[in-house]
């Protein structure tokens, strides 16, 4: 005769599997949506170039690999570094970790602000930092354009005031692309940081100015520590989509000033090189994922500290 424990263990089984059974579906559908892709771009980094944009099935090679950071001299085999490469490696995660920093000295005070306000004003502020979302990212790549344009608003306003003679050259440069970056990311920081700020209970801020801190003290003591997730949350939701931008550097950056995401297409388009776009592609994914782990991990630790 079983006994209790044997009952309940077999119970716990039959639970397990029944969850199992329950989610496959899901992951199924994960996998041949998400996971399925990632392995075939890995597959591809493997595989030797095509002579029409493919790859030779069969033939594997780490060509691929070894173009992204080097190249061969095509007259006397010479190894060196794959400058053109690094340089758009280098311009993605600075105009990234500049863009996520940029944002967060924006949407900080902007997230804080909506907390503030009456609760029955703070949805008003929330729809209207969402409005951007309601227009095609090209739609609002193009908005900047004309802004920043020789020609455009900002130009023309300074010249009315008198501050320039000539209109200042931020079209096709490090500095548009930056500015774009900022403009459609932004929200994605404030939402998260308003979401943290919300929940704060302001009577410990009260306590700290009855306790005579500063308002820096306030704010380094006692805010941050506690809205700590929704920084992580912003920081990430603003850095993984600028290292892999497309569109803003191709609009805003002229073709000129590359980043990750059209150098990849460059190499599936023009440059027919799949090996090397597909490689490209996976460190891209690396970086994003140890970046977002050294992030967490270290905000996790600072928060414990405060803890």
């Amino acid at each position: 005769m079983a006994t209790a424990a044997e009952i309940a263990k077999r119970a716990e089984h039959e639970s397990i599997r029944r969850r199992w059974l329950l989610s496959a579906p899901a992951l199924v559908i994960v996998f041949i949506a998400a996971i399925g892709p990632l392995f075939v771009m890995l597959a591809y980094s493997f595989m030797a170039k095509g002579d029409y944009g493919d790859v030779k099935f069969g033939q594997y090679s780490l060509d691929g690999w070894f173009s992204v950071l080097f190249q061969r001299d095509m007259f006397d085999d010479t190894i060196t570094l794959a400058d053109a490469h690094l340089s758009i490696l280098w311009r993605s995660v600075k105009l990234s970790i500049i863009t996520t920093l940029a944002t967060l000295a924006l949407g900080f005070p902007t997230a804080y602000f909506i907390a503030t306000r009456p609760r029955s004003s703070r949805e008003i502020w929330v729809f209207l930092i969402t409005i951007p979302f309601w227009t095609n990212l090209l739609i609002r790549t193009f908005a900047m354009q004309q802004v920043i344009r020789n020609e455009g608003i900002l130009n023309t306003v300074l010249r009315a005031l008198g501050i320039i003679d000539q209109p200042l050259q931020i079209m096709y440069t490090d500095w548009a692309i930056l500015f774009g970056m900022v403009y459609v990311y932004l929200p994605l920081m404030v939402l998260p940081l308003y979401a943290s700020m919300e929940k704060l209970d302001f009577r410990l801020i009260e306590a700290g100015y009855d306790l005579y801190a500063s308002r820096w003290a306030v704010l380094r003591r006692i805010i941050i520590p506690l809205v700590k997730p929704g920084i992580v949350a912003g920081s990430i939701l603003v850095f993984v989509p600028s290292l892999g931008a497309y569109v803003i550097p191709r609009v805003l950056g002229g073709g000129k000033n590359l980043m990750l995401g059209n150098l990849i297409e460059l190499q599936f388009g023009a440059g027919r090189n799949w090996p090397l776009g597909a490689a490209i592609s996976i460190t891209l994914m690396v970086l994003v994922m140890v970046a977002m782990l050294f992030y967490v991990r270290n905000a996790s630790r600072s928060g414990a500290g405060h803890g």
